[in-house]
């Protein structure tokens, strides 16, 4: 059978995967996503990474026959181009934005339905590294052929064919209006519309990989580049592609990215955490994202898992809690970057650490999902799925849906590869998940309600200042 090669392209680390077109992964290797802290700013290492890809594309070539190259990504990362290469290096999103920047562009980007999220910190948003591109380096910036997000940027490097991709831009660039299909009024205003090439489908073959690296890589020449898709959104297909409906999707890795095909929202109205996103059909999707990821990690600290349900006892009934937010975001709690902590008697005990970080990230699901149409599936995937209690937790807080948790914790990579096939695919995807089993857990309801009123109290908010 022949196979996919996806290359998944995280904040943290980035994966180049051997997957057959039914989504079985058969190889998977990684590296660091480096990011140099140099001038002009803080910016990913791209050279290093292709020197990386093309190497990986090589070593997969031997063991597998690959017909095709699909690229996913988080949504905020992407490359300002020029003839052959890069104009500009690759933004780091974590990259603060100087303050006459960020003013100019808050007065620019319009309202939250023009947007499709809230205004984030530091270069969260394409438009804004834009922006700031435009304003302090004009002449490279007018150079520029194109701003490609990052699958179409990759796309772009190994077939030479430019193009824009809806579940890209729909996350978060502010360079779409997701809810209207349209692009954002900050492209015509700014006049970048030259630097946004035709929008092509996820699935599309864009062309061949270049011959040059064909002989390089000992891929075909006839291998197929995809045009790539956003992370969660490939994600999020591939339920889709095994025939499922009336779900919210939960991706998690640095980020809690959770996408629902269900309708209800308004989308002129701002609340914390909230998005409009597409799936790769360009179909609006209400969505939500907070930086699980990192919050997880504050918490646990150097514990180390499994979590235990001697440990998740002892906290409940000691009322521990992890409160937020420890990153610099505000997330889902306006007013509360940066003040995290952890209170109650065990807030010293390294032994339930980790089972406490388990359980603040089961309540920052289970507050996504409960601010989202209720949907009758929620289904679990990424990072988080690999420790044992964290979906049995979700399923205890959500005790009035059904919660699956995927057995292939890989779903992005699963997803981009089953978009090779969606054009010729006649039958519904496998598609392998159980239901979360609560029973035996301690019963939540009281502790997530304390939770809740801690997180949001005007009380606390007060004790932060």
């Amino acid at each position: 059978m022949t196979t996919v090669a996806v290359f998944d392209i995280g904040k943290t680390n980035v994966k180049l995967s051997a997957v057959t077109q039914d989504g079985e992964i058969l190889e998977m290797l990684s590296t660091p996503n480096v990011v140099l802290d140099e001038p002009p700013y803080r910016h990913h290492d791209l050279a290093a990474l292709e020197t990386w890809l093309i190497d990986s594309l090589r070593n997969l070539a031997r063991r597998h026959p690959i017909e095709a190259v699909v690229i996913s990504a988080h949504g905020s990362g992407g490359v300002l181009t020029g003839v052959d290469g890069p104009a500009m290096p690759m933004m780091d999103y974590e990259q603060q934005v100087p303050e006459y920047v960020d003013r100019i562009y808050r007065s620019a980007v319009g309202n939250y339905r023009e947007r499709g999220s809230g205004i984030m910190l530091g270069a969260a948003h394409l438009a804004r590294q834009m922006l700031w591109q435009q304003m302090y380096w004009p002449h490279e910036f007018s150079r520029a052929r194109a701003f490609l997000a990052t699958p179409q940027y990759w796309a772009w490097r190994l077939c030479g064919v430019a193009a824009s991709e809806i579940t890209s831009l729909a996350a978060q660039s502010h360079l779409w209006t997701p809810a209207d299909r349209r692009p954002a009024k900050i492209v015509a205003d700014r006049g970048w519309q030259h630097l946004v090439p035709q929008m092509r489908r996820a699935w599309e073959t864009l062309g061949s990989i270049r011959p040059e690296l064909a002989v390089s890589t000992g891929l075909s020449p006839q291998t197929r580049v995809l045009c790539g898709v956003h992370d969660s959104s490939a994600n999020f297909y591939r339920y889709q592609a095994a025939g499922l409906s009336d779900m919210t999707v939960v991706s998690t890795g640095t980020w809690i990215v959770l996408l629902t095909d269900r309708t209800g929202v308004d989308f002129d109205k701002e609340r914390p955490g909230h998005a409009c996103n597409a799936d790769v059909f360009g179909h609006p999707m209400p969505g939500m994202l907070t930086m699980g990821g990192r919050e997880f990690a504050a918490v646990a600290g150097s514990a180390t898992g499994p979590a235990s349900a001697e440990a998740l006892a002892r906290i409940v009934s000691s009322g521990t809690l992890a409160l937020p937010t420890f990153g610099p975001d505000d997330g889902l709690f306006p007013g509360t970057a940066k003040s995290g902590r952890i209170d109650g008697e065990l807030a010293e005990d390294p032994s339930a650490r980790f089972t406490l970080a388990v359980l603040y990230a089961a309540l920052l699901t289970a507050e996504c999902v409960g601010d989202l149409p209720h949907a009758e599936t929620v289904i679990l995937d990424g990072n988080f799925v690999a420790e044992p209690l964290y979906g049995p937790l979700v399923a205890a807080l959500l005790p009035e849906v059904r919660v699956l948790v995927s057995s292939n914790f890989n779903g992005t990579a699963t997803g981009a590869a089953l978009l090779a096939g969606h054009e010729t695919r006649r039958e519904p995807a496998r598609l392998s998940a159980t239901v979360c089993d609560a029973s035996g857990l301690p019963d939540l309801s009281s502790y997530r309600e304390r939770w809740r009123d801690r997180a949001r109290s005007k009380e606390y908010s007060r004790d932060l200042v």
